[in-house]
């Protein structure tokens, strides 16, 4: 995030939070928290802030839990995979061939 996102990020703040504290300092310090956070996630996190809090969000608000975001998009990416594995398996499935469950049991049961 540059440090003009950090100012557009303040506006969007202070426009449902008046009483914010957009100083220059203030600035400088969110920039410094926020400079490797993605502008898109940031506002998306203010967004659901403002839908569930009552007080301007704190830097750790912002930021998220960006790390838990992209864990769940790489689980379900690798869910779709699996379940688009399982089916292309699913169509070339075939039954085993007859006599085959009873030629196991009783090399099983000789076993023993």
């Amino acid at each position: 995030m540059e440090k003009a996102d950090v100012i557009r990020l303040f506006m969007a703040i202070t426009d449902e939070y008046p009483t914010f504290d957009d100083s220059e300092e203030n600035v400088d310090r969110h920039y410094k928290h926020l400079q490797d956070f993605p502008y898109e996630a940031a506002i998306q996190n203010l967004d659901q802030h403002i839908k569930t809090i009552k007080w301007p969000p704190t830097i750790s608000e912002i930021r998220g839990r960006l790390g838990e975001q992209i864990e769940r998009e790489r689980m379900r990416d690798l869910t779709e995979t699996y379940f688009a594995e399982r089916e292309a398996a699913a169509l070339k499935a075939c039954p085993p061939p007859p006599g085959w469950k009873d030629e196991l049991l009783a090399k099983l049961r000789h076993r023993k």
